[in-house]
């Protein structure tokens, strides 16, 4: 009885997306994978597209990979699948190494998928959900038009029936702009269809599966008119049936150089797919279980590294058409496999007659929706100096690379972060209306009452800030309108204190002692407080000195109490 409670137990640990459900909501996520299912299946042939995979494994990345989420990961929501940004990450790269769409190619993008996952799991075991945070919204916002344009200029030569055989973004415009009047006009006649009629019913009728009508008729009319002889490029024979478990086949040498790609193929994944759980958890008012996330991300790319797929991520975009659907489990992906199944097994000898033209324009409407012109509008309004590192974060993508581009959009919002904290806000209380003391931006000259200042800094004090705090405190004594007696810091927003700031602080307040200045620490926590008597800083300025609350120290002041802490240094 008790194995079998255990195993009850751990079968609802596994499938946490998918439980609760009762017949009713299976019914609902069944439809809503059906559903899904018409509207993706066209996206990921695209995404194989971008990746300079197979037609086939696209179909693969939503077979055994959805299987995998459903059973290890815990959000309700999210899609793991193909996705444009990680494809075109390691594509960037892998195209430099075999040639597209190659045995070599699939077995390097395997190798890819299998290293991501192993990065996944390390993820998962050593608890480091907390990477997501270190891709701020506002970089990836910029990332992901950056990837937009990319992929959009990548499918132009498709789109135009014109051969593009270039990696990089600014080549790739040269050889486009320089065949312009070779462009093949039935294809670029059939491209205009497919993107005009896809963008238009997006913004009119968004539940009408147009990828999928226009797939579909494509192949149809293909076979009819024969688009192949008439100069229309076509998809060709694929292989059909279910992937067959293997590992991929690549050397040593090869295997160290893809370490980079995956590690930018997990940034993207953590951040994206975090970004995305939390939105719909947020909205359902659900629980976010990040590491059981990272365990069923681990787990779907491993099982497309060993059905001879590529790297799949928790897409933000598929997630919301699933949640438009009317999906609200895992169930419903688990369909969505089921549909694919169908597919492989009935339906692939009918994907050969598929133009690369239509593919094109439908990856190329996929990339259009990558660039949230409104989002980047918003961020300009309200964040000048936010939107030019967006800016600076697509331009990097575009000229100089996927790959590179996620590390520098990681790179960026540390750089931001840093900077706030190496120049945060301080303030000093300072006379008002009617009396009363308000907080203004700090400046030499200022002074809250004759020969006190009150002092707020507005960040954690360490190595590269200390000296900032401690030249701005001596600029406010020496340029006060009186003989500054009482300095007292607000310390309301420091909640660290490194070994280096430590020292600069005691110095501080040695020098400050010397000069007939009592220095008090206001609105000290716990935390700060236990780093200052690490350092000696309590024992040097004296207990007299610090208090909890500013009003506190306010009223020391008045009393002359700490007078004698002061001396005591």
């Amino acid at each position: 009885m008790r194995d079998l409670q255990g195993e009850q137990a751990m079968r609802f640990t596994l499938l946490k997306g998918v439980l609760p459900l009762n017949r009713a909501a299976a019914l609902r996520d069944a439809l809503a994978g059906l559903t899904l299912a018409s509207m993706n299946i066209p996206q990921v042939l695209g995404y194989a597209r971008i990746a300079g995979m197979p037609a086939v494994t696209g179909l693969y990345t939503v077979f055994l990979p959805l299987v995998a989420f459903a059973l290890f990961g815990a959000s309700r929501h999210l899609v793991v699948a193909a996705d444009s940004a990680t494809a075109t990450i390691f594509a960037s790269r892998l195209s430099t190494m075999a040639p597209v769409a190659s045995a070599e190619y699939v077995a390097l993008a395997g190798m890819v998928a299998l290293l991501t996952a192993a990065m996944l799991l390390l993820a998962r075991v050593f608890r480091l959900g907390f990477l997501a945070d270190f891709l701020s919204r506002t970089v990836l916002v910029g990332f992901l038009a950056g990837v937009g344009v990319q992929v959009g200029i990548a499918m132009l030569g498709d789109m135009l029936g014109i051969p593009v055989h270039s990696s990089r973004t600014t080549e790739q415009v040269a050889l486009i702009v320089g065949q312009l009047p070779q462009a093949h006009l039935p294809t670029l006649g059939i491209s205009m269809l497919v993107v005009v009629c896809i963008l238009g019913a997006k913004r009119y009728l968004p539940r009408l599966p147009v990828p999928l009508f226009a797939v579909v008729g494509a192949i149809a009319a293909s076979h009819a008119y024969d688009f192949a002889g008439h100069g229309i490029a076509v998809i060709g024979p694929i292989a059909g049936g279910l992937p067959h478990p293997y590992l991929p086949a690549v050397s040593w040498r090869q295997t160290l150089e893809l370490v980079p790609v995956a590690a930018s193929c997990f940034v993207m994944i953590i951040a994206q797919s975090a970004a995305a759980s939390r939105s719909f958890a947020e909205r359902y008012r659900e629980r976010v279980d990040e590491d059981a996330d990272i365990l069923g991300l681990a787990a779907a790319n491993a099982a497309a590294a060993l059905t001879g797929t590529f790297v799949v991520n928790g897409s933000p975009t598929q997630t919301a058409m699933a949640d438009q659907a009317g999906a609200r489990s895992q169930f419903a992906q688990v369909v969505f496999a089921g549909v694919v199944v169908v597919v492989l097994l009935f339906l692939s000898q009918a994907l050969q007659y598929l133009p690369h033209c239509v593919l094109a324009g439908i990856v190329f409407t996929i990339a259009v929706g990558l660039i949230k012109v409104k989002g980047l509008l918003a961020i300009g309004r309200e964040s000048p100096g936010e939107f030019t590192l967006a800016l600076v974060t697509a331009a990097a993508v575009v000229a100089i690379g996927v790959e590179h581009g996620i590390l520098l959009a990681v790179a960026l919002s540390l750089m931001r972060h840093v900077r706030h904290s190496y120049r945060p806000h301080t303030m000093v209380l300072a006379p008002g209306p009617e009396g009363r003391w308000l907080p203004v931006a700090a400046r030499p000259g200022m002074e809250t009452t004759p020969e006190m200042i009150v002092y707020r800094f507005g960040a954690d004090l360490f190595f590269a800030n200390d000296h900032y705090f401690v030249d701005e405190v001596k600029a406010l004594i020496d340029h006060a309108p009186t003989t500054v007696r009482w300095f007292v810091v607000d310390a309301g927003a420091i909640t660290d204190l490194d070994y280096s700031a430590a020292r600069s602080v005691r110095d501080l307040c040695d020098s400050l002692t010397q000069r007939g200045v009592n220095v008090i620490f206001a609105r000290v926590n716990h935390y700060l407080r236990a780093d200052m008597e690490r350092h000696g800083i309590v024992e040097a300025i004296g207990e007299q000195c610090i208090f909890e609350t500013l009003h506190d120290a306010l009223a020391a002041v008045d009393a002359g109490l700490a007078t004698a802490g002061t001396n005591a240094v």
